[in-house]
């Protein structure tokens, strides 16, 4: 009797000290890896911001296959943008069919807003969830699980790089950032990362203008190993 009531102690210490050893961020991590390690995977994204915002990004679905091409689709305002990377090499498809990077971002300096340009930047700038998660875990101060997930705070430069125009204006230094604030939490089962949302705020000094920013962005990832990312040989050619 004894010795049951001492191995049973002893099974129980064990398991508390394996439980205290256990590190949210690593586990987070450990999962973003295996993600990234995945044949390939399907995920979708939502940004939330305030109701009398000017901009109103749409939703962004992806797909991606290691070593091989990555889909994307991106909404804002009424336009959905198509584009397809493989490696370094951006296509994008317009009005007048699928064109490589340099032909989408061609305006015979006009400038102004064009929808070739932006989804090409978009697609250049892009972090697969298995990358962003991954960031956004060494982005966090401290990670503790709990009943929503594993959260925490982002750091101040996590939070401002978030924040930033991703790749900065053409021909021009990135406007600044005050006040960075920011959250994020991950969804893990059976330690699979399947879900992760993070929330950042702050003020940004644009052309002179001081505007302030808050939004949530969530991305749910789905179909690990089922995922099938079909590329048209005109987009291909475009790769090239």
């Amino acid at each position: 009797m004894k010795k049951n009531i001492l191995l049973s102690m002893m099974v129980l210490a064990a398991g508390s000290l394996m439980a205290a050893d256990s590190n949210p961020k690593d586990d987070v991590k450990a999962a973003a890896t295996a993600l990234g390690a995945s044949a390939n995977y399907t995920w979708h994204q939502t940004v939330e911001v305030p109701a009398d915002s000017q901009f109103k990004p749409g939703p962004t679905d992806g797909k991606t296959e290691k070593g091989g091409y990555t889909w994307l689709s991106v909404s804002f305002n009424d336009n959905t943008s198509e584009a397809v990377i493989n490696g370094t090499n951006v296509a994008v498809k317009t009005d007048n069919g699928w064109q490589s990077a340099a032909e989408a971002t061609a305006d015979g300096g006009g400038g102004g807003f064009s929808p070739g340009g932006f989804i090409v930047r978009a697609a250049q700038n892009l972090k697969t969830p298995a990358v962003e998660a991954a960031t956004l875990a060494d982005a966090a101060k401290e990670l503790k699980a709990g009943d929503k997930g594993i959260t925490g705070d982002l750091t101040e430069d996590g939070a401002k790089a978030l924040l930033s125009f991703r790749g900065g204006r053409r021909g021009g230094t990135p406007p600044a950032i005050t006040n960075p604030k920011g959250s994020v939490t991950f969804t893990l089962a059976d330690g699979k990362l399947t879900k992760y949302q993070y929330h950042v705020s702050g003020s940004m000094d644009f052309n002179g203008n001081n505007f302030d920013i808050d939004r949530t962005t969530t991305v749910e990832i789905k179909d690990v190993g089922t995922t099938k990312v079909e590329v048209s040989d005109d987009a291909k050619k475009k790769l090239q």
